[in-house]
């Protein structure tokens, strides 16, 4: 793969690396909960999920749920029932925002948070044709390139890292907003709205 054309992939992959979805909104509930270390630990998990992704859609699983209608129902219908489930525990923890010393939230410990994200990332079929879409416009080699697909996977799972990150790093200026319980109480609501949201929208989708 030439430098021009790993640039091209650059500039074309970053839209979809900042878009809204539950990723970067995982992102954005862990850094208002936890704090900046909890959303770096489950960016981590993203990326990985995505070099997951990455590798298996170069080895034909994106063809596979382009393809089966079956495969693609099953996994759209986990990845949905987990965002709802993770949309409704937010609803239900009254303290899930609480930034007070008086009334920690509680907290998670970074291999959950990674793991959480990491199946969130993995059972997005959404994101599974969206790498499908993009990847063999950039791949030379005919069959599976280990190299190119090596390339192409960290560089998009990077891209989004780096969104989680920033995220994560102006998480202070998000946590002051958190100064009454009626602004916490509205966050909380409308964050956990979202996933349950997010969660109704993936089990609607169509291929």
């Amino acid at each position: 793969m030439t430098i021009d054309l790993w640039l091209v992939f650059v500039a074309v992959s970053l839209l979809p690396a900042i878009s809204p979805g539950p990723g970067v909104m995982l992102a954005i509930s862990n850094t208002l909960r936890f704090g900046r270390n909890a959303t770096l630990a489950s960016a981590a998990g993203n990326a990985v999920g995505l070099v997951v992704i990455g590798y298996a859609v170069a080895l034909g699983f994106g063809a596979l749920m382009a393809t089966s209608a079956l495969a693609f129902t099953v996994l759209k219908f986990v990845g949905a029932a987990y965002l709802i489930y993770l949309g409704l525990k937010i609803l239900w923890d009254k303290s899930s925002f609480q930034t007070h010393d008086t009334v920690p939230a509680k907290r998670k410990k970074p291999v959950k948070l990674f793991l959480e994200a990491l199946l969130v990332s993995v059972t997005n079929p959404k994101a599974i044709l969206v790498i499908t879409a993009l990847f063999p416009q950039f791949m030379q080699a005919e069959g599976f390139s280990l190299l190119e697909t090596t390339i192409l996977s960290f560089t998009y799972a990077l891209l989004c890292f780096a969104n989680h990150a920033v995220i994560a790093f102006a998480g202070n200026h998000m946590r002051r907003f958190l100064t009454s319980a009626n602004r916490i109480r509205w966050v909380r609501r409308v964050t956990g709205g979202l996933f349950v949201g997010f969660g109704a929208a993936l089990a609607s989708a169509s291929r």
